[in-house]
Protein backbone atom coordinates (compact mmCIF):
# COMPACT_ATOMS: atom_id res chain seq x y z
CA UNK A 1 0.00 0.00 0.00
CA UNK A 2 1.27 3.36 -0.57
CA UNK A 3 1.12 5.29 2.33
CA UNK A 4 2.71 8.53 0.90
CA UNK A 5 -0.04 9.60 -1.25
CA UNK A 6 -3.52 7.45 0.18
CA UNK A 7 -6.12 7.13 -1.96
CA UNK A 8 -9.84 6.85 -0.72
CA UNK A 9 -12.22 4.85 -1.56
CA UNK A 10 -15.49 5.15 -0.69
CA UNK A 11 -18.36 1.90 -0.31
CA UNK A 12 -21.86 3.48 -0.40
CA UNK A 13 -23.49 6.70 -1.80
CA UNK A 14 -25.58 8.62 0.29
CA UNK A 15 -25.48 11.04 2.18
CA UNK A 16 -22.89 11.19 4.41
CA UNK A 17 -20.53 9.59 2.01
CA UNK A 18 -21.23 12.95 0.16
CA UNK A 19 -20.55 14.73 2.94
CA UNK A 20 -17.29 12.59 3.43
CA UNK A 21 -16.49 13.14 -0.19
CA UNK A 22 -16.99 17.13 -0.60
CA UNK A 23 -14.48 17.43 2.95
CA UNK A 24 -11.66 15.14 1.35
CA UNK A 25 -11.68 17.28 -1.91
CA UNK A 26 -12.10 20.93 0.41
CA UNK A 27 -9.09 19.30 2.29
CA UNK A 28 -6.71 18.55 -0.67
CA UNK A 29 -7.34 14.90 0.10
CA UNK A 30 -7.78 12.21 -2.62
CA UNK A 31 -10.88 10.09 -3.67
CA UNK A 32 -10.12 7.63 -6.37
CA UNK A 33 -13.62 6.10 -6.30
CA UNK A 34 -16.87 5.52 -5.29
CA UNK A 35 -18.77 2.14 -5.30
CA UNK A 36 -22.83 1.40 -5.18
CA UNK A 37 -24.87 -2.06 -5.59
CA UNK A 38 -26.62 0.74 -8.14
CA UNK A 39 -24.33 1.49 -11.10
CA UNK A 40 -26.65 4.55 -11.91
CA UNK A 41 -26.17 5.78 -8.15
CA UNK A 42 -22.70 5.25 -8.06
CA UNK A 43 -21.89 7.15 -11.42
CA UNK A 44 -24.08 9.98 -10.50
CA UNK A 45 -22.47 10.11 -7.31
CA UNK A 46 -18.87 10.39 -9.01
CA UNK A 47 -20.07 13.24 -11.82
CA UNK A 48 -21.49 15.41 -8.68
CA UNK A 49 -18.56 15.25 -6.50
CA UNK A 50 -15.61 15.11 -8.86
CA UNK A 51 -15.06 11.50 -7.97
CA UNK A 52 -12.97 9.65 -11.26
CA UNK A 53 -14.34 6.27 -11.16
CA UNK A 54 -17.51 5.00 -9.99
CA UNK A 55 -18.07 1.08 -9.57
CA UNK A 56 -20.81 -0.89 -9.91
CA UNK A 57 -20.75 -2.92 -6.76
CA UNK A 58 -18.51 -3.10 -3.59
CA UNK A 59 -16.46 -5.77 -4.46
CA UNK A 60 -15.28 -3.81 -7.20
CA UNK A 61 -14.90 -0.74 -5.33
CA UNK A 62 -12.19 -3.12 -2.82
CA UNK A 63 -10.68 -4.77 -5.56
CA UNK A 64 -9.73 -1.24 -7.19
CA UNK A 65 -5.68 -1.36 -7.51
CA UNK A 66 -5.57 2.21 -6.92
CA UNK A 67 -7.71 2.58 -3.58
CA UNK A 68 -5.75 2.29 -0.40
CA UNK A 69 -8.61 3.19 1.67
CA UNK A 70 -12.07 2.51 2.29
CA UNK A 71 -14.27 4.49 3.50
CA UNK A 72 -17.65 2.55 4.78
CA UNK A 73 -20.56 4.73 4.28
CA UNK A 74 -23.74 2.51 4.65
CA UNK A 75 -25.99 2.21 8.02
CA UNK A 76 -25.01 0.33 10.34
CA UNK A 77 -26.60 -2.98 9.78
CA UNK A 78 -24.15 -3.89 7.08
CA UNK A 79 -20.56 -2.51 8.34
CA UNK A 80 -19.53 -5.24 9.25
CA UNK A 81 -20.25 -7.34 6.01
CA UNK A 82 -19.01 -4.30 3.90
CA UNK A 83 -15.96 -4.18 6.25
CA UNK A 84 -15.10 -7.31 5.79
CA UNK A 85 -14.89 -6.67 1.77
CA UNK A 86 -12.76 -4.27 2.03
CA UNK A 87 -10.47 -6.41 5.39
CA UNK A 88 -10.73 -8.96 3.21
CA UNK A 89 -8.79 -7.14 0.38
CA UNK A 90 -6.22 -5.87 1.97
CA UNK A 91 -7.34 -2.34 2.32
CA UNK A 92 -7.15 -0.33 5.01
CA UNK A 93 -10.74 0.75 6.47
CA UNK A 94 -12.52 3.48 8.22
CA UNK A 95 -16.20 2.49 9.29
CA UNK A 96 -18.70 5.16 10.13
CA UNK A 97 -20.41 5.07 13.42
CA UNK A 98 -22.18 3.44 14.78
CA UNK A 99 -19.04 1.00 14.41
CA UNK A 100 -21.73 -2.24 13.91
CA UNK A 101 -25.04 -3.37 14.62
CA UNK A 102 -24.06 -4.79 17.47
CA UNK A 103 -20.91 -5.97 19.59
CA UNK A 104 -20.73 -9.61 18.58
CA UNK A 105 -20.26 -8.14 15.21
CA UNK A 106 -17.82 -5.77 15.80
CA UNK A 107 -15.41 -8.27 18.01
CA UNK A 108 -15.64 -10.53 14.79
CA UNK A 109 -14.48 -7.15 12.60
CA UNK A 110 -11.81 -6.38 14.81
CA UNK A 111 -10.59 -10.00 15.08
CA UNK A 112 -10.40 -10.25 10.94
CA UNK A 113 -8.57 -6.92 10.78
CA UNK A 114 -5.97 -7.77 13.25
CA UNK A 115 -5.51 -11.30 12.06
CA UNK A 116 -4.88 -9.69 8.44
CA UNK A 117 -3.29 -7.04 9.78
CA UNK A 118 -5.21 -4.78 8.50
CA UNK A 119 -5.95 -0.70 9.27
CA UNK A 120 -9.16 -0.64 10.72
CA UNK A 121 -10.62 2.51 12.58
CA UNK A 122 -14.47 3.74 13.80
CA UNK A 123 -15.38 6.70 11.98
CA UNK A 124 -16.22 8.81 15.21
CA UNK A 125 -15.33 12.16 13.58
CA UNK A 126 -15.44 14.18 16.85
CA UNK A 127 -12.70 13.01 18.45
CA UNK A 128 -10.72 14.38 15.64
CA UNK A 129 -11.55 17.71 15.24
CA UNK A 130 -9.47 20.46 16.50
CA UNK A 131 -11.93 21.60 19.36
CA UNK A 132 -11.74 18.44 20.95
CA UNK A 133 -7.64 17.86 20.53
CA UNK A 134 -7.65 21.28 22.57
CA UNK A 135 -10.01 19.80 24.68
CA UNK A 136 -7.88 16.78 25.62
CA UNK A 137 -4.88 19.61 26.15
CA UNK A 138 -7.21 21.28 28.73
CA UNK A 139 -7.71 18.28 30.70
CA UNK A 140 -4.29 17.29 30.38
CA UNK A 141 -3.05 20.49 32.34
CA UNK A 142 -5.83 19.81 35.20
CA UNK A 143 -7.40 22.94 34.10
CA UNK A 144 -10.74 22.11 35.60
CA UNK A 145 -9.05 20.23 38.35
CA UNK A 146 -10.18 16.85 39.11
CA UNK A 147 -12.60 15.29 36.38
CA UNK A 148 -16.05 14.44 38.36
CA UNK A 149 -18.35 14.33 35.33
CA UNK A 150 -19.42 14.77 31.80
CA UNK A 151 -23.04 15.76 30.60
CA UNK A 152 -23.90 15.57 26.92
CA UNK A 153 -27.21 16.14 24.63
CA UNK A 154 -28.10 15.03 21.54
CA UNK A 155 -31.12 15.81 20.08
CA UNK A 156 -32.46 16.21 16.65
CA UNK A 157 -36.40 15.44 14.78
CA UNK A 158 -35.19 13.16 12.05
CA UNK A 159 -36.73 12.11 9.19
CA UNK A 160 -39.78 9.83 10.10
CA UNK A 161 -40.93 9.06 6.74
CA UNK A 162 -41.61 6.00 5.71
CA UNK A 163 -38.58 6.30 3.34
CA UNK A 164 -36.76 7.11 5.84
CA UNK A 165 -34.11 4.64 7.52
CA UNK A 166 -34.29 6.44 11.29
CA UNK A 167 -37.01 4.37 12.42
CA UNK A 168 -36.30 2.05 10.62
CA UNK A 169 -35.40 -1.13 12.98
CA UNK A 170 -33.90 -2.95 9.58
CA UNK A 171 -31.26 -0.24 8.54
CA UNK A 172 -30.58 0.55 12.25
CA UNK A 173 -33.02 2.78 13.16
CA UNK A 174 -33.21 4.11 16.56
CA UNK A 175 -31.82 7.35 18.55
CA UNK A 176 -29.30 5.60 20.65
CA UNK A 177 -27.24 4.58 17.68
CA UNK A 178 -27.61 7.37 15.65
CA UNK A 179 -27.39 10.26 18.07
CA UNK A 180 -27.16 9.40 21.72
CA UNK A 181 -23.66 7.43 20.37
CA UNK A 182 -21.43 10.34 20.41
CA UNK A 183 -21.96 11.21 23.86
CA UNK A 184 -21.47 7.51 24.82
CA UNK A 185 -18.02 7.37 22.93
CA UNK A 186 -17.13 11.01 24.54
CA UNK A 187 -18.10 9.04 28.02
CA UNK A 188 -15.46 6.34 26.79
CA UNK A 189 -12.98 8.72 25.75
CA UNK A 190 -12.80 10.85 28.40
CA UNK A 191 -13.58 9.26 31.54
CA UNK A 192 -12.92 4.86 30.64
CA UNK A 193 -14.85 2.25 30.35
CA UNK A 194 -18.17 2.99 32.93
CA UNK A 195 -18.77 -0.12 35.44
CA UNK A 196 -22.31 0.44 36.05
CA UNK A 197 -25.19 1.54 33.21
CA UNK A 198 -28.64 2.85 33.55
CA UNK A 199 -30.92 4.03 31.28
CA UNK A 200 -34.36 4.48 30.26
CA UNK A 201 -36.15 6.00 27.24
CA UNK A 202 -39.04 5.32 24.84
CA UNK A 203 -39.57 3.34 21.82
CA UNK A 204 -41.75 2.95 19.15
CA UNK A 205 -44.25 -0.60 18.64
CA UNK A 206 -41.88 -1.59 16.24
CA UNK A 207 -39.50 -1.69 18.46
CA UNK A 208 -37.11 1.35 17.48
CA UNK A 209 -35.80 4.01 20.49
CA UNK A 210 -36.70 6.86 19.67
CA UNK A 211 -35.09 8.97 23.37
CA UNK A 212 -33.05 7.79 26.05
CA UNK A 213 -31.66 8.86 29.10
CA UNK A 214 -28.07 7.24 30.41
CA UNK A 215 -26.17 7.31 33.43
CA UNK A 216 -22.85 6.04 33.42
CA UNK A 217 -20.23 5.24 36.52
CA UNK A 218 -17.01 5.52 35.91
CA UNK A 219 -13.88 4.74 37.82
CA UNK A 220 -12.40 7.35 40.43
CA UNK A 221 -16.27 8.29 41.37
CA UNK A 222 -16.66 9.79 37.58
CA UNK A 223 -19.93 9.69 35.99
CA UNK A 224 -21.56 10.60 32.68
CA UNK A 225 -24.88 11.47 31.58
CA UNK A 226 -26.16 11.12 28.39
CA UNK A 227 -29.59 12.44 26.49
CA UNK A 228 -30.66 12.14 23.68
CA UNK A 229 -33.60 11.85 21.33
CA UNK A 230 -34.65 11.65 17.94
CA UNK A 231 -38.22 12.94 17.71
CA UNK A 232 -37.82 16.41 19.02
CA UNK A 233 -34.96 19.34 18.81
CA UNK A 234 -33.06 20.20 21.96
CA UNK A 235 -29.89 22.41 23.33
CA UNK A 236 -27.24 20.06 21.77
CA UNK A 237 -24.47 21.42 24.45
CA UNK A 238 -22.15 19.41 26.77
CA UNK A 239 -20.48 19.98 29.85
CA UNK A 240 -17.24 18.46 31.66
CA UNK A 241 -17.28 19.02 35.41
CA UNK A 242 -14.42 19.32 37.45
CA UNK A 243 -13.65 19.90 40.96
CA UNK A 244 -11.62 23.30 40.38
CA UNK A 245 -14.22 24.99 37.38
CA UNK A 246 -15.77 23.42 34.49
CA UNK A 247 -15.66 23.82 30.18
CA UNK A 248 -18.80 23.86 28.28
CA UNK A 249 -18.87 22.66 24.77
CA UNK A 250 -20.66 25.06 22.58
CA UNK A 251 -23.74 23.35 20.71
CA UNK A 252 -23.79 21.19 18.31
CA UNK A 253 -20.72 20.17 20.87
CA UNK A 254 -19.86 16.95 18.75
CA UNK A 255 -19.16 19.53 15.27
CA UNK A 256 -16.51 21.58 15.00
CA UNK A 257 -17.40 23.94 17.69
CA UNK A 258 -15.62 25.81 20.77
CA UNK A 259 -15.67 25.58 24.23
CA UNK A 260 -15.85 27.77 27.16
CA UNK A 261 -14.23 27.41 30.47
CA UNK A 262 -15.28 28.67 33.66
CA UNK A 263 -14.03 29.33 37.33
CA UNK A 264 -14.81 26.89 39.90
CA UNK A 265 -13.96 29.57 42.87
CA UNK A 266 -16.16 32.46 41.06
CA UNK A 267 -19.08 31.03 39.61
CA UNK A 268 -19.67 31.94 36.41
CA UNK A 269 -16.30 33.86 35.69
CA UNK A 270 -15.18 32.94 32.16
CA UNK A 271 -11.27 32.10 31.76
CA UNK A 272 -11.10 31.12 28.74
CA UNK A 273 -12.95 30.95 25.36
CA UNK A 274 -11.65 28.53 22.32
CA UNK A 275 -13.15 28.93 18.68
CA UNK A 276 -11.59 26.45 16.48
CA UNK A 277 -9.71 27.52 13.12
CA UNK A 278 -12.46 27.96 10.29
CA UNK A 279 -11.60 24.95 7.62
CA UNK A 280 -13.46 24.12 4.79
CA UNK A 281 -16.31 21.81 4.91
CA UNK A 282 -17.86 20.36 8.07
CA UNK A 283 -14.53 18.37 9.25
CA UNK A 284 -15.03 14.83 8.70
CA UNK A 285 -11.34 14.79 7.04
CA UNK A 286 -9.90 15.28 10.55
CA UNK A 287 -10.89 11.47 10.83
CA UNK A 288 -9.53 10.81 7.49
CA UNK A 289 -6.04 12.85 8.26
CA UNK A 290 -5.34 10.34 11.00
CA UNK A 291 -6.02 7.00 9.65
CA UNK A 292 -3.14 8.79 6.54
CA UNK A 293 -1.04 9.21 9.76
CA UNK A 294 -1.30 6.08 10.83
CA UNK A 295 -0.94 4.00 7.48
CA UNK A 296 1.98 6.51 7.21
CA UNK A 297 3.99 5.56 10.06
CA UNK A 298 3.07 2.21 10.76
CA UNK A 299 1.25 2.70 13.67
CA UNK A 300 -1.15 -0.54 13.81
CA UNK A 301 -4.60 1.03 15.18
CA UNK A 302 -5.14 4.83 16.29
CA UNK A 303 -4.90 5.82 19.70
CA UNK A 304 -7.37 8.18 19.77
CA UNK A 305 -9.71 5.63 18.83
CA UNK A 306 -8.97 1.98 19.86
CA UNK A 307 -10.56 -0.76 18.23
CA UNK A 308 -10.87 -2.33 22.07
CA UNK A 309 -13.00 0.81 22.88
CA UNK A 310 -15.03 1.03 19.86
CA UNK A 311 -16.25 -3.09 20.80
CA UNK A 312 -16.50 -1.88 24.51
CA UNK A 313 -18.92 1.08 23.49
CA UNK A 314 -21.06 -1.21 20.77
CA UNK A 315 -21.40 -3.25 24.46
CA UNK A 316 -22.66 -0.22 26.18
CA UNK A 317 -24.85 0.48 23.05
CA UNK A 318 -26.42 -2.90 23.40
CA UNK A 319 -27.00 -2.78 26.84
CA UNK A 320 -28.85 0.60 26.79
CA UNK A 321 -30.91 -0.20 24.01
CA UNK A 322 -32.10 -3.59 26.04
CA UNK A 323 -32.84 -1.47 28.97
CA UNK A 324 -34.32 1.10 26.70
CA UNK A 325 -37.03 -1.00 25.14
CA UNK A 326 -37.37 -3.47 27.81
CA UNK A 327 -39.06 -0.59 29.93
CA UNK A 328 -40.03 2.05 27.31
CA UNK A 329 -42.64 4.59 27.50
CA UNK A 330 -45.00 3.87 24.29
CA UNK A 331 -44.29 6.88 22.01
CA UNK A 332 -47.11 8.98 21.12
CA UNK A 333 -49.12 8.98 17.45
CA UNK A 334 -48.21 6.84 14.56
CA UNK A 335 -45.13 6.30 12.70
CA UNK A 336 -45.61 5.68 9.16
CA UNK A 337 -45.34 1.90 7.76
CA UNK A 338 -42.12 0.70 6.28
CA UNK A 339 -41.66 -0.46 2.92
CA UNK A 340 -40.62 -4.24 2.96
CA UNK A 341 -36.93 -5.51 1.58
CA UNK A 342 -35.20 -2.19 1.47
CA UNK A 343 -31.46 -2.31 1.73
CA UNK A 344 -29.46 1.14 0.99
CA UNK A 345 -26.05 2.02 -0.03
Amino acid sequence: MRTHDVQWGILGAGKIARVFAADLAAAGLRVAAVGARDPGRAARFARETGIGRSHRSYEALVTDPDVDAVYVATPQPFHAEHALLAIEAGRAVLVEKSFTADAPEAERLVASARSRSVFLMEAMWTRFLPAFAELRAELARGSVGELRSLVTHHFQRLDDSPTGRHYDPALGGGAVADLGVYGISCAFHLLGAPHRITATGSATTDGVDTSASVRMRHDGGTSSTTLTGMDTPGPNSAAVIGTEGWIELHPYWFTGTGFTRYDAGRPGRVLRRYDPPRTAGRGLHFQALEVERCLREGVPESPLAPLDESVAVMRALDEIRAAVLGGAEPVPGAVPARPAGRRWD
